[in-house]
């Protein structure tokens, strides 16, 4: 085990993919020779070579489209969208192609890419640099919807999205990269020091499709991910309520059975994402849950999201999620 932070684990993963698959292949914009706006892919393309690592033009549709005929071709394709909020020129291949291969076919081609992105606010990234639209593909059979939230399942769940012959949208929650966001005037993530940020060396692998229960308690359900991990941590901590954390890690398609257990145990829910709260994966998972837990719950599901406004520069830490917000749900849970 190493203490890595989450773009060392991430430039992990795939460096030992590319060992251990020829087919793998990694571009995008910039992570060639440069290594990436974030760095993640720093030192692959002098390791591995120009034909493995390679950059492409700025042109998201492009790059879904060539990771299509890669992956249709036998290749497993990692294809980087440099923010997730320039995901959407790719829209078009990802959920009309990429996502409808499979099924078109009868099962008789696949296409196993996967298409790596940094997604969420917190780094002062402004307008077009700081959403969150996983929600977004997770109406999108066929697809594979993964959001990490530490070094760990960072490596764990990339190795195995590039694995997967289905192919899977990685969301990757910048305002973890490196570790706490000294930025932040809440202080977290606060994982460093713990055994979140110990990594396997070498190969390392986690299934997709499996929540993690971070935090086991008794008095209220918990559900997260990405960063928003951290914070409802956080809040949970601040409100002094002996709740269950989850951490959700595959949105699509996502574990039904941990939350629904959870759920029935503690009688309450609160559920936290950072994108808006109108039609957010929070939308769906309130209803499911409600379906299948109605006569175990106390109290209604509360949500607590980002606003419904287009996500601001100055007042992001207002937009955001925080851990008094999460608190604050979490002692309304107990009221009833």
């Amino acid at each position: 085990m190493t203490e890595m932070n989450m773009i060392q684990s991430l430039n992990s993963a795939l460096d030992s993919l590319l060992e251990k698959d020829e087919n793998v292949v990694i571009f995008g914009e910039d992570v060639g020779y440069f290594g990436g706006v974030f760095r993640v892919t720093s030192g692959l393309q002098e390791k591995h070579g120009m034909h493995r690592v390679f950059d492409a033009p700025l042109a998201e549709g492009g790059i879904a489209a060539i990771a299509f005929g890669m992956g249709l071709n036998g290749l497993r394709p990692v294809a980087e969208i440099q923010f997730a909020d320039y995901i959407f020129p790719a829209y078009d291949q990802i959920v009309n192609e990429i996502a409808k291969l499979r099924h078109r076919s009868g099962g008789e081609f696949s296409t196993p890419v996967t298409i790596r992105t940094p997604a969420g606010g917190g780094i002062k990234g402004g307008h077009h640099h700081s959403q969150s639209p996983e929600s977004q593909f997770t109406h999108t059979p066929g697809l594979k919807v993964v959001y990490c939230s530490n070094p760990t399942n960072a490596k764990g769940l990339l190795t195995s999205s590039i694995e997967c012959n289905d192919p899977v949208i990685f969301f990757e929650p910048k305002r973890c990269y490196r570790g706490p966001f000294y930025g932040d005037p809440h202080n977290v993530p606060t994982w460093k020091g713990h055994e979140d940020g110990d990594v396997p060396e070498g190969y390392f692998s986690m299934p997709l499709e499996e929540a993690r229960i971070v935090r086991e308690g008794s008095a209220c359900t918990v559900i997260a991910w990405g960063t928003m991990v951290h914070v409802a941590q956080k809040g949970i901590e601040e409100s002094g309520i002996d709740a269950e954390l989850i951490d959700l890690q595959t949105l699509l398609p996502w574990d039904r059975d941990t939350v629904v257990n959870s759920v029935k145990k503690t009688g309450r829910c609160v559920i936290v994402h950072e994108a808006p709260k109108t039609s957010g994966f929070g939308a769906e998972m309130s209803a499911s849950i409600q379906e299948r837990c109605f006569w175990h719950l106390e109290s209604p599901i509360l949500r607590v999201t980002g606003w419904d406004t287009p996500f601001p520069h100055t007042t992001e830490w207002d937009y955001l999620p925080s851990p008094e917000r999460i608190s604050e749900a979490i002692k309304k849970t107990q009221e009833a």
